[in-house]
């Protein structure tokens, strides 16, 4: 009797899973433009319709990816949030250290990551993660406010001068014209500026 050939597993554990975390490691050893369904599906060993229970095309694929990094990054971030009691100094400097952390670990995705979530077709869950990691700066803010330690104003404003900062430095680091190391080394004394501002007192 013939036998029929075998042909390779539709699913695999959790294949969702696979296919982000070989997408992620392909975005940071060759670029966004190497990201396919099928490479993909090549890379962890399932037929090449697999990617399709989960992503409809390379679009869905790169919101997914976006998200996946956001979410990390935000429970960073609420990890870092979580100093109630501190003075505002240290908490800021706790969230920059978070923020910077991942952007020098994950240069590729944070750029992805902002790149996505300007394309006006991205998800709805990706808009709700980009809006989380907002909130936890400002609500940093916001509470500082209320303890009389900053200015009065739009928390929101505020927070967008800050992270405009921050996210200044990851992009001086991505583009080698700071050092990571030293850069981090020095983070203090950034939060220190950041807060003070520059006229002598």
């Amino acid at each position: 009797m013939r036998r029929m050939p075998r042909t390779r597993p539709y699913h695999h554990g959790d294949l969702r899973s696979a296919l982000l975390q070989s997408a992620e490691r392909t975005l940071r050893e060759k670029g966004v433009g190497a990201l396919s369904l099928r490479e993909l599906a090549r890379d962890i060993g399932v037929s090449h319709a697999a990617p399709g229970r989960h992503f409809k095309d390379k679009q869905a694929l790169l919101d997914a990816l976006a998200q996946d990094g956001y979410e990390r990054m935000n429970r960073d971030l609420a990890t870092a949030a979580a100093l109630p009691d501190q003075p505002l100094e240290a908490r800021v400097t706790s969230l920059a250290r978070a923020y910077l952390g991942f952007a020098v670990e994950h240069p590729e995705l944070l750029e992805l990551m902002f790149a996505r979530k300007h394309d006006p077709d991205s998800s709805a869950q990706l808009a709700a993660a980009v809006d989380h990691s907002l909130h936890l700066f400002t609500r940093v803010i916001a509470d500082a406010q209320e303890r009389g330690e900053i200015v009065q104003g739009d928390p929101e404003r505020i927070t967008t001068a800050a992270a405009a900062s921050l996210h200044g430095l990851a992009a001086l680091i991505a583009g080698c014209a700071l050092d990571a190391q030293e850069t981090l080394a020095g983070l203090d004394e950034h939060v220190r500026l950041l807060l003070n501002g520059l006229r002598p007192r």
